[in-house]
């Protein structure tokens, strides 16, 4: 009995599915501008005033809660302070922030990649960074200064969790399970505050994840009619 040849696969298909461009682009976006804050802290870039270039960075692109109700106070938005509410997201702290900023960027883009549109995820992103700069100006007063991108990064948890919360439900599965990941990653926060102090952030992505889970119900495939149906039956 003769066997059969098995069919020729395509050797230029990768085993791995590609990033999406735009979460690339974020995530070069992020690590380049941290790159040169890096550089000039060790003096291999701008001479000596390039020390300082990361502070100064904080406080014209940084968001800070006084700034912000100062603005509702007074009633005035320029837009040197409106465009704090997106330019935070890239700036950190130290290398090691960036750092995981853009591992979890990679990891969380990359399966969010899978069902959204490019579009659609930089539009999680971007919510998530706007929700999270909100919450924290609106109850935070101790800690002002709020940089770093992990609440668009937790919009992106909060899109992968509602679209694994749609999966499981699919499959007849407990929908639940798809919050074990924020919830894990709320308990770590919870413990490196009881250990090392409390850290106000925690909020900014919290409601960066709500913010990206609330707006994926409308962005994912087939999520605006699956909303209006929903709606329609209750």
């Amino acid at each position: 009995m003769v066997k059969q040849r098995p069919a020729m696969q395509n050797p230029n298909i990768s085993p791995v599915n590609p990033l999406p461009p735009v979460v690339t682009a974020l995530f070069l976006a992020i690590m380049g501008i941290e790159a040169v804050f890096s550089l000039g802290a060790y003096g291999l870039a701008g001479g000596a005033q390039a020390v300082g270039w990361r502070v100064a960075a904080i406080q014209d692109y940084g968001f800070s809660s006084d700034v912000f109700r100062w603005m509702l106070e007074n009633g005035r938005y320029p837009p040197e302070h409106m465009m704090r509410f997106l330019t935070y997201a890239f700036v950190h702290g130290t290398f090691t922030h960036a750092l995981f900023v853009g591992v979890m960027l990679l990891a969380m883009g990359k399966f969010v990649g899978e069902v959204l549109a490019q579009w659609a995820i930089l539009a999680v992103f971007v919510v998530g960074t706007v929700a999270g700069a909100l919450a924290h100006g609106i109850f935070i007063e101790a800690q002002p200064w709020l940089v770093g991108g992990f609440p668009g990064v937790y919009g992106l948890i909060g899109a992968f969790t509602y679209l694994l919360y749609v999966r499981l439900v699919s499959k007849g599965s407990n929908g639940a399970r798809a919050f074990a990941l924020i919830g894990f990653l709320m308990a770590i926060k919870l413990v490196f505050g009881l250990l090392f102090g409390a850290d106000a952030t925690w909020l900014a992505d919290l409601a960066g994840f709500f913010a990206g889970f609330a707006v994926t119900i409308v962005l994912a495939p087939g999520g605006w009619a699956r909303l209006r149906a929903r709606l329609r039956h209750d």
